[in-house]
Order: C-alpha cells, then sequence, then structure tokens
C-alpha cells in the first residue's frame, strides 16, 4: 500500500446507519481505503434512512451535520421534500405523454433534492469525486460540482435495465459520457452502456464485495434451534421487501414445491417497506400447512446474515431487476447453491450450471423446477456452492474490491488510462 494518500469525496444518497446496497457499497469501500491506504475519505449524503423521504414528508430521518464513523467524514445535508403532489403528478403526465425532458421531471420528483450540495462538492479540494448511484438526482450535483471546480469524477451507476421508469433517461447516459470515469458491476452493465455511446476505454468492471471471515465460519445450527426448524430442506431469500424482489412468484414456486415436497421451508428476510403488508396478506391467503413453512424474518441485524444463510440448503432470488445482485455473493461465500432469473445483468455474474442456476424471469414453474433439481440432488447443491465460494475468494473479497477501485481512482487523478480488472 504504497501509493500516495488521496483525498477522496463520496457522494451518496443515504448513508449508515441507513440501509441499502448502495450504502453498504460505499461504507465499505470507504472504510477499506481509511485504514489500508490511509485516504481522507469524506462522505457527502442525506439525512434519509431510506428513499421514501424523498418524495414522502413525514418519513423518519437523521439529523443533519458532520460526525466521524470508522474514520470516515459524514456530512449529512437536509433535502426538500415538498409539492410532492405536483412532482408526482409532473412527472407521470410528462412520462405517458413522451413529453419532452419528461426524464427531468421523473429525477425531480425522485430527487433527492439537496440545497448546497452542488457548491459543497465543488469546495471539497477533493482528488476525485466519486457518485453513486443513478437515477437519482445527486449524482447531477456531484457531477455539476466537479467539473466546477475541475475535479475528476468517476460514476458507479448501478443501471437497473429492466426499469424504463428509472432508467430509459438520456440525461443519464449524458452525464455519464461527461464523467472521468465509470464503474460497471457486470460485462452486461459495460455492453449496455457501450450500446448507449459511452466509449468503452471510461468503464472499468468491478463487481461488488464481501468480507469473507464471518461467512467462512458461520454456523447454521443455532439459527435453525431458535426457528424450529430441525432438518428440513431450506430455501432462503434476502433482501428489502419490495414489489420487485418478485417474491409473489417465489411463493407461487413454492407452492408447486410443496406438492411434491411438503417438508421444505421457506425463509424470507429483509427490511420491511410500504410492500411490507402485501407480502404478508400474500403469505396468509395461503393454506394454513403452507403458511406454517414460512419464516418471514424482518429487519434482522447484518451480523445475522452469515448464520442465516448458512442454515439454508439452497439461496434464491426472484428479482429481475438486480444491477449485480451482492446476496448471490453472499451466499457463496457461505458455500451456498444460488438460483437466479435469466434477466438483465443476472446471468453475467451467475455461471449457468458451474456456481449456481437460472430460471426465466416471472417463470414460477420454471423456478419451481430448478429448485426441485437441487433439494433432490445433495451433492449438485454442493458441488455449485463450492464453486461460488471459490469465486468469490478470487473477485469478491472487500480488499480485492477496494483496491481495484483504488486503482481507478489514482489513475483518474493522474490522467491515466483506466484499465478493467475483468
Amino acid at each position: 500500500m504504497s501509493s500516495p494518500s488521496m483525498k477522496l469525496l463520496h457522494v451518496v444518497h443515504g448513508y449508515y446507519p441507513a440501509i441499502g446496497g448502495s450504502q453498504w457499497l460505499v461504507q465499505q469501500i470507504s472504510e477499506q481505503l481509511v485504514a489500508r491506504y490511509q485516504d481522507e475519505v469524506t462522505v457527502f449524503t442525506t439525512v434519509a434512512y431510506n428513499t421514501d423521504y424523498f418524495w414522502r414528508a413525514g418519513e423518519p430521518a437523521l439529523p443533519a451535520g458532520v460526525e466521524t464513523i470508522n474514520g470516515v467524514v459524514v456530512r449529512r445535508f437536509p433535502v426538500f421534500n415538498r409539492l410532492n403532489t405536483l412532482r408526482m403528478v409532473a412527472a407521470a403526465g410528462a412520462y405517458r405523454l413522451h413529453l419532452p425532458y419528461n426524464d427531468w421531471l421523473r429525477t425531480l420528483y425522485n430527487g433527492p433534492l439537496i440545497p448546497g450540495m452542488t457548491r459543497a462538492i465543488a469546495h471539497s479540494g477533493a482528488d476525485v469525486v466519486f457518485a453513486t448511484a443513478f437515477p437519482l438526482m445527486h449524482m447531477y450535483n456531484a457531477l455539476k460540482g466537479a467539473h466546477r471546480a475541475h475535479i475528476p469524477v468517476v460514476f458507479l451507476g448501478a443501471i437497473h435495465t429492466a426499469d424504463p421508469w428509472g432508467y430509459e433517461r438520456p440525461m443519464i447516459y449524458r452525464a455519464i459520457q461527461q464523467a472521468d470515469a465509470y464503474i460497471a458491476h457486470t460485462s452486461f452493465e459495460r455492453d449496455y452502456l457501450i450500446q448507449r455511446g459511452v466509449p468503452a476505454v471510461k468503464i472499468a468492471v468491478i463487481g461488488g464485495g464481501v468480507t469473507v471471515a464471518p461467512f467462512l465460519a458461520a454456523d447454521g445450527t443455532t439459527v435453525r434451534q431458535r426457528y424450529g426448524w430441525g432438518q428440513d430442506p431450506l430455501v432462503i431469500t434476502l433482501g428489502k421487501q419490495t414489489s420487485r424482489k418478485r417474491l409473489d412468484v417465489l411463493l407461487a414456486a413454492m407452492s408447486e414445491i410443496w406438492r411434491v415436497q411438503p417438508s421444505v421451508r421457506l425463509v424470507i428476510g429483509g427490511s420491511r417497506s410500504a410492500y411490507t403488508p402485501q407480502l404478508e396478506s400474500m403469505i396468509t391467503a395461503l393454506p394454513t400447512e403452507q403458511q406454517t413453512k414460512i419464516t418471514l424474518i424482518s429487519n434482522f441485524k447484518e451480523e445475522d446474515k452469515p448464520n442465516l444463510l448458512a442454515a439454508s440448503d439452497i439461496f434464491v432470488l426472484a428479482s429481475g431487476e438486480e444491477s449485480f445482485g451482492l446476496a448471490f455473493v453472499e451466499a457463496w461465500a457461505c458455500g451456498k447453491p444460488v438460483i437466479g432469473m435469466r434477466s438483465g445483468a443476472i446471468p453475467s455474474v451467475i455461471a449457468e450450471g458451474i456456481d449456481g442456476l437460472l430460471a426465466n424471469y416471472g417463470d414460477a414453474q420454471d423456478l419451481a423446477r430448478a429448485i426441485l433439481s437441487l433439494l433432490e440432488s445433495p451433492e449438485r447443491r454442493a458441488e455449485l456452492g463450492a464453486a461460488g465460494r471459490k469465486k468469490v475468494l478470487a473477485r469478491y473479497t472487500w480488499e480485492i474490491v477496494a483496491d481495484q477501485v483504488r486503482e481507478l481512482f489514482s489513475a483518474v487523478a493522474a490522467g491515466r488510462a483506466i484499465a478493467s480488472p475483468q
């Protein structure tokens, strides 16, 4: 780690204790760079716990101000979240009618609207500004502020190609073209951006990471005892309880599975959202004997995740809108086989038949087929899980990811050409 230390500014819509994929990624990279490179890392973020706060007044929020968390200086900015109905109606109407600048109206609706952030970025004195993720408004604050002060800017967009409302916005791809570099999570995302006119030389493919030690040491025995699961086969899915996770499809697939293997259990773990009551209603609509086979674990602690995964036999994610799918990496770190959807970036993360299986997106019967094929073969499960763990140790530890990101920052700051690790 002999590289000279850098002054880095990371811009993200939320930061610990706010929960989410982007929040977690920025926290891990920031703390790695402080600890391993002695970089001076500042995070500009908002007071929000979740994105609902950006357009819905009354949601819980953190206090504005500055604090230091594990060596990272965190500044939280207040958010303007009024005129919500007007913003929503204007954005939805313009989008439906295909009016000019409807992408801007959608972005103004999504927010976050952060007074003073652009100016603060311009006055940060950073060597590099790093911002994640689209389609949110702070990405444009980062670009404008960095350009105003002639600071190189790196984007990690986490593009969800299956979400036209969020990502079918010409302004996103114009902004990426103006950035000095872009981090794509997958080769799929890289190729998608090249088709949108982003020069290939600007794009580095760097996946997400995991702190492997807790997953390597995880033991699911206590968790199984706590919940009374015994030795029953266990399918698990982890992720925020939202409609895009397609838990409806997973529940429909499980209904097919229970006809063949009634002893199989399903664990649904993740933070609650406005969608949770709908999920609970879907569960209570199932026959009683199926309901007893489902465990819904909401808002569990991050440190509980490794043991939950270790208790499982198969990890499943029915979502088709993942930009990467960090949950797959976490399951692999526990040596578990994974099943994802044949949609978007997911097939570029899972090597089908080598470290996991794929099912047709939205197809409950095909998903049931894939799950049953693994339930019936412990040897196949072990083989896929071992291959996944090997992939994690070679490519997806936070140390590896942080080193790749740090090399990119150094190249951008020095005006050198970037090199993609993959």
